[in-house]
């Protein structure tokens, strides 16, 4: 069994982008998936499962020569939900799992880092969230004993519902650090980040 795995979640079809797949966007001269994929590599023992949908050999081709597993979700375009049951199906046991969203630019293995050792300073049975007052953030760290729970439901699978519904379950760790806060789902999010902007959540 590993010690630290990833499912990186890189499906989506950006739609409030319009043409462009946020993932591929450069940041900082590389693609964002491939820095954020990175990272998580950076922090696992065991391989990255990186769930594709929309545009999945664009997203493969430019995670070439790391750490990785793929699982296609043919259903992408339904939304998150499915992605995240294809990744709790995929990736290996390990003591504990995180949950990761394609398209944190700020993300890096030091944010990942403070994140697990938050995660092993708190109740290592509960799920850890970042939190910064009442904002929640990403990723999450799920150990090994409650990741069959997250799949019981079989209308609202994965993270969100389970958490709000199961707070006893749940470390909230104070990390304000906007690495864990922004993400980029808009154009403007885009040129915002691209001025030197944090986008707003």
């Amino acid at each position: 069994m590993f010690d630290t795995a990833a499912i990186v979640l890189a499906a989506g079809l950006s739609r409030r982008m319009g043409a462009i797949n946020k993932l591929l966007v450069d940041i900082n001269g590389i693609p964002m998936i491939r820095a954020t994929v990175s990272a998580c590599v950076s922090v696992c023992d065991a391989p990255v499962t990186v769930v594709t949908g929309h545009q999945a050999a664009d997203i493969e081709r430019v995670l070439a020569g790391l750490n990785v597993s793929f699982i296609h979700n043919p259903d992408y375009a339904s939304g998150q939900a499915g992605s995240v049951v294809a990744g709790l199906n995929a990736v290996p046991e390990a003591k504990t799992t995180l949950v990761v969203l394609g398209d944190q630019p700020l993300l890096d293995s030091n944010a990942l880092q403070k994140l697990l050792a938050a995660h092993r300073a708190s109740d290592q049975a509960r799920i850890t969230i970042p939190v910064n007052g009442a904002d929640r953030g990403n990723p999450l760290v799920i150990p090994l004993a409650l990741m069959p729970a997250l799949m019981t439901d079989k209308t609202n699978p994965g993270c969100r519902k389970f958490t709000r519904n199961n707070p006893d379950k749940v470390n909230p760790v104070d990390l304000p650090d906007p690495a864990y806060f922004t993400d980029l789902d808009t154009l403007d999010d885009l040129k915002s980040f691209q001025k030197g902007q944090t986008p707003a959540t």
